[in-house]
């Protein structure tokens, strides 16, 4: 049996929401092993002079606790 635990990261790019997705599951996964899955909370922009100049999202990040140690 195993245990699942969620976290809530933010991440951003200046080329898209995918990249944003992408830029923050590989750096979660520097740190964090087994990582299963994460879905999209929050998307937003940042806007300046009537451009958007980042997107941003808020992931919450799946990943399965190391077994207990015997």
């Amino acid at each position: 049996m195993s245990v699942a635990k969620v976290i809530e990261i933010t991440s951003g790019s200046k080329k898209s929401f995918e990249d944003a997705i992408a830029v923050g599951i590989a750096r979660a996964s520097e740190t964090i092993a087994d990582i299963q899955g994460a879905w999209v909370q929050d998307q937003k922009v940042v806007v300046s002079k009537g451009k958007v100049t980042e997107y941003r999202v808020s992931l919450k990040v799946t990943f399965v606790l190391a077994g207990k140690k015997k």
